[in-house]
């Protein structure tokens, strides 16, 4: 079965939405005018700020709680919600977690409870959601937030970068096997972001300095959000199985950071 022209449902699913990079992609798809499906973890106050801000955009929200080390019956959250939304059209996979741990010294739970909640978690979560879509006849948009970490190491990260590396290959099958369908599948791999998880919750990313970075600064969740918002649109129609850097150039800067590093301590998280 070929799809060509298909006009998925205006209907967004967004896990780990409730705060930063999540909360950020929820508005920026509800100003385009896509209904959203928000998933909490643990703060309701926080996802309740989420779902205020989609209907200011005069669009509807729900909230449902997702736990993604409880798999597989987790994954169920994408069903529910285009059950109570009317469909589904777009999902993004943002909910993740990671360690600052050695290997050496990471336990199997925290290795398990990562490789879960960033790999896993989106496997299951992409498969329901894409087999809504192939139903529907009408396309999507699978939308995977990895990190540029998906491609380069980072000491102390291990398991989240084998998730995160393992998340961007998984994105290119998932391209290859759906693309007949009408369905793209894309990933977005931001650098430093502004966000609590980087512990600079509510900062202005312009007030910190960066000097490895090209940009000179971290950067802010609204602009990872506006390329995930691309990816989304019909003005991104023949992209699929591609990752989409927002790192203010970080990456290109192997070699040229390892020149100049003055000393060891890159060698501890």
């Amino acid at each position: 079965m070929t799809v060509q022209g298909a006009c998925h449902p205006r209907v967004a699913v967004v896990t780990g939405s409730e705060s930063g990079i999540g909360r950020a992609i929820a508005v920026a798809l509800a100003e385009d005018g896509y209904d959203v499906g928000i998933t909490r973890h643990r703060d309701t106050a926080h996802a309740q700020r989420t779902a205020d801000e989609v209907r200011k955009a005069g669009r509807r929200a729900e909230i449902r709680s997702l736990d993604l080390t409880r798999l597989p019956g987790a994954a169920a959250v994408v069903d529910d919600l285009a059950e109570a939304l009317g469909g589904i059209g777009v999902l993004v996979n943002c909910a993740g977690t990671g360690t600052a741990t050695p290997l050496l010294d990471t336990r199997w739970e925290q290795w398990r409870q990562v490789l879960a909640v960033d790999l896993d978690g989106p496997f299951l979560c992409a498969q329901r959601a894409a087999r809504r879509m192939v139903a529907a006849r009408r396309g999507g948009r699978i939308i995977n937030i990895t990190s540029v970490h998906e491609t380069a190491p980072r000491v102390g990260a291990g398991a989240y970068c084998a998730a995160k590396g393992g998340l961007g290959l998984l994105t290119k099958v998932l391209a290859q096997e759906l693309s007949e369908h009408g369905i793209t599948v894309n990933a977005v791999a931001p650098g430093e972001i502004a966000t609590a998880m980087t512990g600079q919750e509510d900062v202005d990313p312009h007030t910190r300095r960066r000097p490895g970075v090209p940009l000179g600064r971290p950067g802010d969740a609204r602009e990872v959000a506006a390329v995930v918002a691309f990816l989304a649109s019909a003005r991104a129609s023949y992209v699929t199985g591609a990752t989409w850097p927002v790192d203010g150039g970080l990456l290109l800067m192997g070699p040229q950071a390892g020149s100049h590093l003055a000393d060891d301590d890159w060698r501890r998280p």
